[in-house]
C-alpha cells in the first residue's frame, strides 16, 4: 500500500495544538478520539463491503459526523466546564476519521493502527504535560476541582497555554529535537603539514 496514515499527511496538528493547553484538556480529547475512532473502525468495514465507492464516502462522512455528535453530547453531560472550553474542537475528529479512511489506516493491521494510535496519545499528553507545566508552573492542575496540582513554580509563560504560543513550542521542541540528534558536523581535526 503506497498511502500509508502517518501523521505528517492528517489533519492532526490543529487538534493537536488546540487541544493542549492543560493535561485535562488533552485527556478529555485523547479518550473522545479513541472513542469516536474505534466506533468508527468496527462501523465501517460491514458498511463498506455493502456499498459503491461513492455511497462509502458519503456513508463514512455520514458515521463519522453521526459518532462526533454522540461523544460531544456524552462529552458535554460529563463534563461542561470542558466541553465549553474544549468542545469544539470535537469535529475535527469526525474530520480525522474522514482522513484516516481516506488514507487507508483502517485497512492496516492491527498493530500498526495501535502504534500509531499510541504515538498520538504520548504525543498529545506530552506536549499537554510540557505547555501546561511551562504555561502555569503546575501540572494537573484542572484535573480535579479539590486538587491544586503538582506545582513546580509560582508563574510560568502564559503564551504557550495559546494556540499560537502552542505553535511556537512545539517548533522550538522539533528544532532542538533536530539540534540534539543530527550528526556532528566538524569532523575530527586532522593536522596537515
Amino acid at each position: 500500500m503506497k498511502r500509508v496514515a502517518t501523521l505528517s499527511n492528517s489533519m492532526i496538528l490543529v487538534l493537536l495544538l488546540g487541544t493542549t493547553g492543560s493535561l485535562g484538556s488533552a485527556l478529555g480529547t485523547m479518550l473522545m478520539c479513541i472513542a469516536v475512532v474505534i466506533a468508527y473502525s468496527v462501523c465501517m468495514p460491514p458498511l463498506r463491503s455493502h456499498l459503491s465507492s461513492v455511497s462509502a464516502g458519503l456513508s463514512s462522512i455520514l458515521l463519522a459526523a453521526t459518532l462526533t455528535s454522540c461523544a460531544d453530547i456524552l462529552a458535554q453531560r460529563w463534563s461542561l466546564p470542558w466541553h465549553q472550553a474544549s468542545g469544539f474542537y470535537a469535529g475535527l475528529i469526525a474530520l480525522q476519521c474522514l482522513v484516516l479512511e481516506h488514507n487507508g489506516f483502517f485497512q492496516q493491521p492491527l498493530a500498526a493502527r495501535l502504534k500509531l494510535g499510541a504515538l498520538f496519545a504520548g504525543l498529545m499528553l506530552t506536549l499537554a504535560a510540557l505547555r501546561e507545566l511551562a504555561g502555569h508552573g503546575r501540572l494537573g492542575g484542572d484535573l480535579s476541582a479539590h486538587w491544586q496540582g503538582l506545582v513546580l513554580f509560582s508563574e510560568g509563560l502564559h503564551w504557550i497555554t495559546l494556540v499560537p504560543g502552542a505553535l511556537i513550542f512545539l517548533g522550538l521542541l522539533l528544532a532542538a529535537h533536530q539540534a540534539w540528534t543530527r550528526p556532528n558536523p566538524i569532523s575530527k581535526e586532522t593536522h596537515r603539514p
